[in-house]
């Protein structure tokens, strides 16, 4: 029970309360000073139970709480303001409550660094004389040839044959296979997921057939990792982000149509899949329609084979009956190939594809970024315009007239708004992850005139509700979300600053989240800046180029990649941050006119600049 003055006071005797009263209440001020000091005890007292759990103590004990569990960090944090260890020291602790070293060794190793892991025990692997007793029956000395699922998988995180003892340092190359050896494999590349991106067709002719990759090289298809549902499980081959494999996905799909024809239904064995079940790791899309996992065929398209129609399978009654095949896919060189009379007019993709870092065009958040270049506290879009080829999107519209199907007629209503009302801060943005088969030049390229400034962003543009006025949907100008998209431009880009070369105050471009099959080059003008973020210039098409007088001219390149940047005329400052210049064995920054700025970047290829800052950054060949 809680102490408080009037519950202290009313278990005096009724006589001395009566007294008291008589007397002016001096009794009763006493205890109310003892009451006030009880209830602070009682209150230090409830919180001495509480400061025994990390979760509810206060914060001066979270210290000692993490001394007594010996809790150390990774870096210093003691120049963080106001930075509390709660959160550190209660992990530590849950560490420490669970069983098992190998879960907790790969749930440690994926929260410090942020990879996916799986730990592997050795001496499980080892071929031993078994107990008797203690029979492993998955542990067999010879291996089955026929299991070419587990030999696929040998000297991997997921093999699971026996091997010989070695002695040899575990720090080596080999030297895995010893009683006291555990192994920690990590997954440096990311996973990141690519919606309906238009496939390249290549190979006109017999041997016709679609890449995952909208540049149309062969790229190898990344698993779409699947949550642990248990700390204490140990992660298996579709818990990681590592590279497809042909032969469980040919399985699972092979099962899938075995047991369609054997009678079971899709909801019954939908259950059993993994790389094709709620959350399948690939889509195709056929015209608009998407073709269901039990028509996809898994195979090997190295020399672009036309899948059969369909695949005739034995039911339990002896009877054969056929099950349609409608694409094949090659998840190792990322190849899909439609059988002999299919003629598709547009192939769209969901895949999957790896890379080390949010580095280039990407699917990833770029909130981050867009908030360098728009604060709309300082400056706010006076003029939006969205992009996109997407059927449902145009088809849920209520305000058509803010959404165009090219980015050249998106181009050209910017370069007639500026006319009418120069000085203007517009965004194209880009909705979906389309190819774009267009030339930015000529007639409709950028131009950006004195004080407007344009953003070509990869972004939604959402339509929210309009208050008061149930139905009611609208696009509003100025907001546009940068995530889950990379568009594809294929052509090149020209861009004009129209500013009067003594004009102090030119426009300014900014290229975001784009992927870039062509050249870009600004042409002769004035532009002030020109800002490519999260963006790739597809390295083997050009690049950026300059060859004429911008004086004025800032280009910014924040984490890109690009091929060769040949500055061929004087501008004011060329800046590259945490990006990669890949030139091959060329020149891949030419600026001899120009002072040039490189932190945490590679530049792959020749260096030759008027002034060089460099800063935490490799060059692969000679700098002049």
């Amino acid at each position: 029970m809680s102490i408080t003055d009037k519950s202290l006071y009313e278990l005096l005797p009724a006589i001395y309360r009566i007294r008291d009263v008589a007397q002016g209440e001096s009794l009763k001020a006493l205890f109310e000073v003892i009451s006030r000091e009880a209830a602070i005890v009682e209150s230090d007292i409830e919180q001495l139970y509480e400061n025994w759990f990390i979760e509810t103590c206060d914060e001066w004990v979270v210290p000692y709480i993490g001394d007594l569990l010996g809790v150390r960090g990774l870096h210093a944090i003691n120049s963080v303001p106001d930075f509390s260890l709660r959160s550190y020291v209660a992990n530590t602790l849950r560490y420490r409550r669970r069983k098992g070293t190998a879960p907790i060794l790969e749930q440690l190793a994926m929260d410090t660094t942020g990879w996916r892991a799986r730990v592997v025990e050795f001496f499980e692997l080892l071929g031993t004389t078994q107990q008797m007793n203690h029979i492993r029956l998955r542990n067999q000395v010879s291996a089955d040839i026929r299991a070419m699922n587990k030999l696929e998988l040998i000297d991997t995180a997921f093999d699971t044959l026996a091997h010989t003892a070695d002695i040899r340092n575990i720090k080596r190359e080999n030297g895995w296979y010893n009683i006291s050896n555990i192994g920690l494999f990590l997954w440096r590349l990311q996973s990141y997921r690519i919606h309906k991106s238009t496939a390249r067709k290549v190979n006109p002719g017999p041997k016709e057939g679609f890449t995952f990759s909208p540049l149309g090289n062969d790229i190898h298809l990344f698993n779409r990792a699947q949550t642990e549902k248990e700390i204490t499980h140990i992660a298996e081959e579709h818990n990681i982000p590592g590279k497809l494999r042909r032969l469980p996905m040919y399985n699972e799909l092979e099962n899938l149509r075995q047991g369609l024809a054997d009678g079971h239904s899709e909801e019954e064995l939908s259950g059993q899949l993994i790389y094709f079940g709620l959350k399948p790791v690939l889509q195709v899309i056929l015209d608009g329609t998407e073709i269901p996992s039990k028509e996809i065929l898994i195979c090997n398209l190295r020399y672009w084979k036309k899948p059969p129609d369909f695949i005739a399978y034995q039911k339990q009654d002896g009877v054969h009956t056929n099950m349609p095949i409608a694409v094949a896919v090659d998840p190792e060189y990322g190849r899909l190939s439609f059988p002999a009379g299919t003629a598709p007019e547009k192939v769209q993709v969901y895949y999957n594809y790896g890379f080390s870092a949010d580095v280039g065009v990407g699917p990833y958040d770029r909130q981050e970024s867009v908030d360098q270049w728009y604060n709309p506290e300082e400056r706010t879009v006076a003029w939006q315009i969205g992009v996109t080829k997407d059927p449902d999107i145009i088809a849920e519209a209520q305000q058509p007239e803010l959404l165009v199907e090219t980015i050249q007629d998106a181009v050209e209503k910017w370069n007639t708004h500026i006319n009418e009302d120069p000085g203007t801060f517009g965004v194209i943005c880009i909705l979906d992850n389309d190819t774009y088969e267009e030339d930015l030049t000529n007639l409709s390229k950028i131009e950006i005139p004195t004080g407007s400034k344009l953003a070509i962003v990869a972004a939604d543009w959402p339509q929210i509700d309009v208050p008061g006025f149930p139905g009611l949907k609208e696009r509003i100008t100025g907001q546009f979300i940068p995530t889950e998209l990379r568009p594809h431009i294929l052509g090149n880009i020209s861009v004009k600053g129209t500013a009067p070369n003594n004009d102090l105050n030119p426009g300014e471009l900014v290229l975001e989240g784009l992927l870039i099959e062509g050249k870009g080059t600004i042409l002769v003008g004035n532009l002030g800046k020109l800002l490519l973020a999260n963006s790739t210039l597809v390295p083997s098409k050009g690049g950026l180029t300059v060859n004429s007088k911008n004086d004025q001219l800032t280009i910014s390149f924040e984490n890109c990649i690009s091929g060769k940047l040949a500055i061929n005329a004087p501008i004011t400052e060329l800046q590259i941050n945490n990006s990669l210049v890949d030139a091959g064995n060329g020149d891949a920054i030419l600026a001899n006119n120009t002072s040039v700025s490189i932190k945490m970047s590679t530049i792959i290829g020749q260096t030759d600049v008027y002034i060089l800052e460099a800063e935490n950054s490799i060059f692969t060949e000679c700098v002049k």
